[in-house]
């Protein structure tokens, strides 16, 4: 393959793994969040996010009335997507944070294994809810962001949609961060990070930022829900078991309970995934990412971004 094909082919392909890495890498933060504050892998958070798709095809499918791309009016697709996002993103951070109040507060003096398998119990009930609602099957996502809107790039047509993909899902995440790190209450989630005990002494209202910690989480994966649907075009009731194990893998991959290592892990599966595709190997793109990340933890446990146990969000 000439040099310029294969420079305009890498730079696609790049393109490509960064949108999925996106999302992969939004959904992993709610992961990451939740078990830096209390330890718990939240099996239900990956039934978040399709909960999060499918509000989003409400907002564009039946209260937008749209089937297909908007080419000829901008406002009307700007008004769109912005209402998916602002309908989706504090319902679904909602639900996550009361199923924390129903479900999971009531153990959290448990032994660990009982809220963890509550977990992977609450995961099958949103599951079966969609599928009474919904059905079973693929259930047709409006792509209202036209795929045929493309940029120039070093030769390379790159969708607009990957880069609008990317460039909110580093938004959404630098938001996070500067909230983590800046607010009081983000210094109230480091600080029951570092010690949930010495944290309650010193006056840090345990249950508060417990709920905003799965409210965030929740709100991210909402979001994921949104850019899922209109990169690919469908949701499903079992959306979140696949795209929940990535992005699982992923906050496992960067460092559990590390915001930054969230972040890079998803990118990392999304590069695993796309050079799979790439080379003819789609069907064995998870092999690849387990492969890589069975040997990441061999020789580093911790994951990419090993850390203090203190530098936890």
């Amino acid at each position: 393959m000439p040099v310029d094909a294969s420079f305009r082919l890498a730079l696609q392909q790049t393109a490509n793994a960064l949108s999925i890495g996106s999302i992969y890498a939004l959904i992993a933060l709610g992961y990451t969040m939740v078990y830096g504050i209390i330890e718990l892998i939240n099996f239900a958070h990956g039934d978040i996010f399709m909960i999060g798709s499918f509000l989003a095809v409400i907002v564009t499918g039946y209260i937008g009335g749209q089937s297909g791309p908007i080419t000829n009016n901008l406002p009307l697709l700007v008004i769109l997507i912005v209402g998916a996002l602002l309908f989706t993103m504090p319902i679904v951070g909602v639900l996550n944070m009361l199923i924390e109040r129903a479900v999971y507060r009531p153990l959290r003096n448990a032994p660990r294994l009982t809220p963890l398998i509550t977990a992977i119990g609450m995961s099958f009930i949103l599951q079966n809810v969609a599928l009474v609602i919904a059905g079973s099957g693929d259930r047709s996502a409006p792509q209202i962001f036209p795929l045929t809107w493309q940029v120039d790039l070093g030769g390379a047509n790159i969708p607009l949609l990957s880069i609008f993909v990317f460039v909110l899902a580093i938004v959404l995440m630098v938001a996070l961060q500067t909230f983590v790190s800046r607010t009081r209450l983000g210094r109230a989630m480091r600080a029951t990070a570092q010690d949930r005990e010495a944290s309650a002494l010193m006056g840090v209202d345990l249950n508060q930022t417990i709920a905003l910690t799965f409210l965030l989480g929740g709100m991210l994966a909402g979001a994921a829900g949104v850019v899922w649907g209109l990169t690919h075009g469908y949701v499903r009731q079992d959306l979140g078991f696949n795209a929940g194990l990535k992005a699982f893998t992923s906050a496992v991959l960067g460092g559990i309970g590390n915001i930054a290592g969230a972040v890079l892990g998803g990118f990392v599966i999304g590069f695993i995934e796309n050079f799979a595709s790439s080379i003819g190997f789609s069907r064995w793109s998870e092999f690849l990412t387990f492969m890589v990340l069975t040997f990441v933890l061999i020789f580093r446990p911790s994951g990419i971004l090993g850390q203090q146990l203190g530098d936890r969000a």
